[in-house]
């Protein structure tokens, strides 16, 4: 029975319909009654189902029985297509031993399709190209296929054509699933050796992880233990995945996919990428490519009402639960009050976790611009790591600062080449590469600095393209910057939470916008209000918010003028004073409109 697994993922670019497949293949193996039937079945949160995507990969186990009549079992190893998630990916496939290449009829290939192929092409996965909207007046199969042999080099006269909206092609495609995907190698007389390729947090059952038998096999009541934390636990469940009805099992055999239960607190004790493996009779090597996953982006999150903190404090812990890739630390900003220090895998990351701690929670947040980590080398030779403009140390102890870099991969049409040049232009970008995938698109490749990317690139670089670009990164390690630190200044006092690290180059042009920006935000008060922006000591730019009038004199009617005279004397020297202990509360609005400014 073994050799009739099929273990296999699908891979696509954001809205190719990869979903609506996945939800197809459930439907047509009966592994879901009419009644049960919903969009989206494979994506479990609100947030996936409204914006299209899928954050949290899912499995499922379905049953097939093939035009012969003979009975397979495939494993539907779901996948995250955003950037953001890319270990994740690495993970499921490596858990695979084929993948479903799905590429929009109308679109063709994107840059995420290319970035995750690649991956599947490193673990050596039989890869079936899928052209799917089929049915859509735009639709080009024949032109979408020769793209993908010219830029992947995968054979397209196989290609399955499919409509996952109207389930055309869709029983083609599992016989394809069947007949060209391998089966998984069985070996169950080796020690135990099983692959965790994601997990979760129940709220009845404590953390779940998802496995892949590659060698041995695993019972219930057995001794495991995780090779990269070395410790051990006793399996209190295992169950076939579906994402409706869990079915229970006693057993999981070497080439299976199943659920793991150890009752354990926190998804940190069952690490993706993690190998486990039997107390008593361990393999000897682990399953390679594990890394604990490191944060990309940072940024300050607090509520709006101060004395919700503990609340949120909560709330991040209930979340970490979740999501070990989430990382946070206590902090406290002079405008902002107490908040958090939060780690992000990347933008994406960051709009999920603020979006589900305000809906999850009923929580009113207000984040600060995000940063990334940047490597500074001091005068004494020594070495820090600051995400936080506030931790940079003082100017005259460094003697660098370097800042990270990615490789971006931009797919445009042609017509818009330029914009798109002249946008990577501004953003320090460095060309690599540029290929004509076809007369009609071009592919980009860029080196950037991350800090580049992290507010609004992919918002400016849609409008510039009209939303037809698409975009994908890797980190590539870090290069030297002319970076300096940008200090905003209001009534004399630094407001650090508007501090950032930018380049030199563009620190003018950046201080001069905050301060015009800062200048309508920040109510008038009493006393006129200076507004500058800063490189250390120096002033380079400045914008004063004028004083509240206040007609002193209007209760003098006629007499003397020097009555008048002293009275405006006496305002005078009160504004004088007010300047000099004056303290001005600058509203949250300014620090949203901020995070705004180009």
């Amino acid at each position: 029975m073994q050799n009739n697994i099929r273990n296999f993922s699908i891979i696509a670019h954001i809205d190719h319909g990869k979903s609506t497949i996945a939800d197809c293949l459930l439907q047509t193996c009966g592994s879901v009654a009419s009644r049960e039937v919903s969009a989206q079945m494979m994506d479990t949160m609100d947030i996936e189902k409204e914006r299209g995507i899928t954050i949290k990969a899912q499995s499922a186990r379905l049953i097939y029985h093939n035009a012969k009549h003979e009975k397979y079992i495939l494993n539907l190893i779901d996948t995250p297509g955003h950037v953001d998630f890319s270990y994740e990916v690495s993970r499921s496939l490596k858990s695979c031993e084929g993948a479903l290449l799905v590429v929009d009829a109308s679109q063709g290939i994107q840059a995420q399709t290319i970035a995750n192929v690649y991956i599947a092409l490193e673990n050596n996965l039989e890869i079936i190209p899928v052209i799917n909207k089929i049915d859509l007046p735009a639709a080009n199969p024949d032109s979408v296929k020769q793209e993908i042999e010219e830029v992947l080099g995968l054979d397209c006269s196989e290609a399955i054509l499919v409509s996952a909206k109207t389930k055309q092609g869709i029983d083609d495609l599992l016989e394809a699933i069947v007949a060209r995907i391998p089966a998984p190698k069985i070996d169950n007389t080796q020690p135990l050796k099983a692959l965790v390729y994601d997990s979760w947090f129940d709220n009845y059952l404590g953390a779940l992880g998802l496995i892949r038998i590659m060698e041995g096999e695993i019972k219930k009541g057995n001794m495991v233990k995780t090779m990269s934390a070395d410790k051990s636990y006793q399996v209190l469940g295992l169950e076939y995945p579906h994402p409706l009805h869990k079915e229970p099992t006693n057993i999981l055999k070497s080439g299976e996919i199943g659920i793991l239960n150890l009752g354990l607190k926190s998804v940190t004790d069952i690490a993706v990428g993690d190998t486990i493996t039997a107390l008593e009779n361990p393999t000897k090597e682990a399953i390679e490519g594990f890394m604990p996953v490191k944060p990309f982006v940072f940024a300050g999150i607090y509520p709006l009402d101060t004395d919700r903190f503990e609340d949120l404090r909560d709330a991040l812990k209930k979340l970490k639960l979740n999501d070990s890739a989430l990382q946070f630390e206590p902090e406290s900003s002079i405008a902002l009050g107490f908040g958090f220090r939060v780690g992000f895998l990347g933008l994406l990351h960051m709009e999920v976790v603020k979006e589900r701690l305000e809906r999850e929670f009923g929580l009113d947040l207000i984040a600060s611009a995000p940063t990334v980590v940047y490597e500074v080398g001091l005068t004494d030779g020594g070495i820090v790591l600051v995400q936080n403009p506030s931790e940079l140390p003082p100017e005259q102890t460094i003697s660098y600062i370097k800042e990270p870099f990615v490789r971006a991969s931009i797919i445009t049409p042609s017509e818009f080449l330029g914009n798109v040049i002249t946008l990577l232009n501004n953003k320090r970008g460095v060309q690599e590469n540029m290929e004509y995938l076809n007369q009609d698109r071009v592919m980009l490749t860029y080196a950037l600095p991350s800090n580049e990317i992290i507010m609004d690139f992919y918002d400016k670089l849609k409008s510039q393209t009209k939303g037809y670009a698409s975009f994908d990164y890797e980190p590539i390690g870090y290069r030297n910057g002319n970076l300096i630190k940008l200090d905003v200044r209001v009534a004399g006092e630094v407001v650090d939470a508007l501090s950032v690290i930018i380049d030199k180059s563009k620190s003018y042009e950046r201080g001069k916008a905050l301060v015009s920006q800062m200048k309508e935000i920040i109510p008038r008060q009493l006393f006129e209000v200076a507004i500058q922006a800063s490189v250390g000591n120096k002033i380079i730019a400045r914008e004063t918010v004028k004083s509240m009038g206040k007609n002193v004199t209007a209760k003098c009617y006629g007499g003397d003028i020097t009555r008048k005279r002293k009275l405006l004397e006496k305002q005078k020297e009160g504004k004088k004073r007010l300047k000099a202990i004056g303290k001005v509360e600058i509203p949250q609005e300014a620090f949203l409109a901020v995070l705004k400014i180009d």
